[in-house]
């Protein structure tokens, strides 16, 4: 796809704004639209629990993804209900407990799928609650994510500490707490991504982000700052430095469109984006690595 030298980008596409089609539209939508997976928001898929999707349905998706051409790119909004109430950094030890217990299930839904990564986000599940701190809150996510990161790893699965802005939760806003939190627990299971959208509390220009934390990033996200399809805004040279800098890495993972508006529709979301990752893809290659402008 990419006109410049040095490897391909493999993209995909994340599902919860195909809400409404079945499983086999959502792999062809994805396929004909040119992304190669599809990323899963296990909210969209039941009513109560990921165990509604049984070992032959969770055989037969992966079916279907063979049969579209695609795979699976991971899960993300992970504690998004259904089911209700769950939360990782409460002091009710009870509900920790319940919520790492059902984060295992999620666990082995990715690993059944052949999902390579987990991107916990979920920024209910896991701000302040019951008056703690930030401290305190980190320190019960670090211990969560520990008691799972040996069954994540057996499953062939990373878990992803996404670093989200102050005005989605009090709890990771940086790739700087990210890396914190990967050094505290120091289990090769748990590391983070890169998101253009959650880089509120960051200072550093996108590119320089990329390099100073590139040995945690395991997956990207991308869509227009303000959350839709990409096109919409000016993600095409905003952006284009920063793909320039993953590709002068030769990051060879996932990068996921993820959008917010679901307004205008998956199939104009799908094909609109992946029009404008041709284009930016067009022009990399073209200018140096190290000539990027800051983010805005």
């Amino acid at each position: 796809m990419s006109s410049g030298i040095g490897i391909r980008f493999k993209y995909a596409f994340c599902n919860e704004s195909m809400q409404g089609m079945n499983w086999a539209e959502q792999c062809e939508l994805v396929a004909q639209s040119g992304y190669q997976g599809i990323e899963v928001a296990p909210f969209s898929l039941i009513k109560e629990s990921v165990a509604e999707l049984t070992a032959k349905g969770r055989h037969e998706m992966v079916q279907t993804m063979k049969n579209a051409g695609i795979e699976c790119a991971g899960l993300h909004w992970l504690l998004s209900p259904p089911p209700p109430g769950l939360h990782v950094t409460t002091p009710d030890k009870e509900i920790r407990r319940k919520s790492w217990a059902y984060f295992a299930k999620l666990i082995d839904l990715c690993g059944d799928l052949g999902g390579p990564v987990m991107v916990f986000g979920s920024p209910k599940g896991r701000s302040t609650t019951c008056g703690i701190s930030p401290e305190e809150a980190k320190k019960y996510l670090a211990e969560g994510l520990s008691s799972v990161a040996g069954h994540a790893q057996a499953r062939g699965v990373k878990i992803l500490i996404e670093s989200l802005g102050h005005n989605q939760t009090d709890v990771v806003n940086t790739l700087a707490e990210a890396a914190e939190m990967i050094v505290r627990i120091d289990h090769p299971a748990i590391q983070t991504m890169f998101d253009f959208h959650n880089t509120l509390d960051e200072k550093d220009p996108f590119p320089v982000l990329i390099e100073k934390y590139y040995p945690y990033i395991h997956h990207v996200h991308v869509q227009e700052m303000d959350g839709q399809y990409l096109g919409a805004g000016n993600a095409k040279t905003e952006f284009l430095s920063s793909l320039q800098k993953l590709k002068d890495l030769h990051y060879d993972k996932w990068i996921s469109l993820e959008v917010f508006n679901f307004s205008p529709g998956p199939r104009v979301i799908a094909s609109k984006s992946m029009a404008t990752i041709k284009q930016i893809e067009k022009r990399l290659g073209k200018f140096p690595s190290d000539s990027f402008s800051p983010c805005p």
